[in-house]
């Protein structure tokens, strides 16, 4: 079983900046992909970016040119920081990875922490 363990979240005004991070840890296989979901209230999860072991990035739209993932492969960690926060970008962030056997591939997902942006 592999655990995530996320920290980071707070409150920041609108423009500021916060840094996210999640650590897996337990019994690793390989993580692949490593990713952050929001989901804010009333509205579905939503892929926030991913990160793929090689170091390939996707990003949804509106985030793009203010998020940035990174990934630590040695500390099984995942980054997310924040740059230029809007208010929209309030939701309770979750960390996901993707451990890969051989033949399966397990899904985990880390507790969430709490993004509130207002001024």
């Amino acid at each position: 079983q592999v655990q995530l363990v996320e920290s980071g979240g707070g409150l920041v005004q609108p423009g500021g900046s916060l840094r996210l991070s999640c650590a897996a840890s337990g019994s690793i296989f390989s993580i692949s992909t490593m990713g952050w979901y929001r989901q804010a209230p009333g509205k579905e999860r939503e892929l926030v970016a991913r990160i793929t072991r090689a170091g390939n990035t996707d990003y949804v739209d509106s985030v793009k040119g203010r998020f940035t993932i990174s990934r630590d492969n040695a500390k099984n960690t995942v980054y997310l920081q924040m740059n230029t926060l809007k208010p929209e970008d309030a939701a309770v962030y979750y960390c996901h990875m993707i451990d890969s056997s051989e033949l399966y591939n397990f899904n985990y997902w880390g507790q969430g922490t709490q993004v509130t942006v207002s001024s």
